[in-house]
């Protein structure tokens, strides 16, 4: 029998699509207020992958990644999804958002994306989100799994995804050392 521990510590993520850079600014800054500094960010690029955001969201949007410096502990997801929906919520004009902000973390084996909606392969986390495994790292990459999305798969997002993770086992490394 397995011994029952604690939820790991992972790196957090969000990965923000907008087409409105004072709008994105102002999310920043309450993503910082509420989980500190942002460590690391991708590049910024054309989200062009689908067009499922341009009806409520309007074109030339753009997409980019953000990590936070401090850890979290894995079973934080939920509540960090319910937060950052709240976020798109105060800027959203007459219902319609003009940021999407999705959280996930990054563990040393793959990266976790929180959702609303239930689908085949996520499960239930808590207070009505889910859990997806949206890319798998293996061999030195991020590898796609049938449900991945496209823009997880970009150059830029798996550049991201590297650093973030290489970051992520430096400070796993050092509270090991502890």
């Amino acid at each position: 029998m397995g011994i029952i521990g604690a939820a790991n510590m992972v790196k957090l993520f969000c990965g923000i699509i907008s087409a409105d850079d004072e709008i994105t600014k102002k999310a920043f800054e309450e993503l910082e207020t509420k989980f500190g500094k942002i460590d690391i960010k991708s590049e910024t690029v054309p989200f062009d992958f689908t067009s499922y955001y341009n009806s409520e969201m309007g074109g030339d949007l753009k997409r980019f990644w953000v990590s936070f410096e401090s850890l979290i502990f894995a079973d934080e997801l939920a509540e960090i999804k319910i937060f950052t929906n709240a976020v798109e919520d105060g800027f959203a004009v007459n219902n319609k958002r003009r940021v999407n902000i999705d959280p996930g973390y990054l563990n040393p084996a793959n990266v976790i994306l929180a959702s609303t909606k239930d689908f085949s392969h996520r499960i239930y986390l808590s207070k009505g989100i889910y859990g997806e495994v949206t890319v798998m790292y293996q061999k030195k990459d991020f590898i796609k799994l049938p449900w991945s999305y496209p823009d997880y798969l970009s150059a830029p997002a798996k550049k991201f995804l590297l650093e973030a993770r290489a970051k992520l086992m430096r400070q796993l490394a050092k509270k090991a050392e502890r």
